[in-house]
């Protein structure tokens, strides 16, 4: 099982709404490809909506810990913001501390890495 870690929190939830709808085709695209994937912005960000909840990682920590313990590997979706993400950078912090495989994925062509990808990112 896939962690499928993403930037998300921004000030304009434009952003927030975009990223959501990025990170839910490179989720559905992995899917296609036979992965089976936990996105937690694409489970989380509807009922943020929803119900009004924070959008920031303090709020949604012990959901994606508890995720995080269940999913087998960690994968970062390279998109743009993805090395300053505040929740990204935790992510990683805390998979790397569970000895979880971390993988990198360019969102474009996913490519898989064990290192962060150098193409730009979208």
């Amino acid at each position: 099982m896939i962690y499928l870690a993403s930037p998300y929190t921004h000030t304009d939830p434009k952003v927030r709404e975009s990223r959501f709808h990025d990170v839910c085709k490179v989720a559905g695209r992995l899917m296609q490809k036979g992965h089976h994937v936990f996105s937690p912005i694409v489970h989380s960000h509807p009922i943020s909506i929803v119900c009004g909840l924070p959008t920031v990682w303090k709020f949604w920590k012990k959901h994606d810990v508890d995720f995080l313990k269940w999913c087998t590997q960690l994968w970062i979706a390279q998109f743009s913001g993805w090395n300053e993400s505040v929740g990204v950078s935790k992510e990683i912090k805390i998979a790397q501390r569970m000895k979880k495989p971390i993988y990198y994925v360019d969102p474009v062509f996913l490519k898989i890495s064990k290192t962060p990808h150098k193409t730009p990112c979208v």
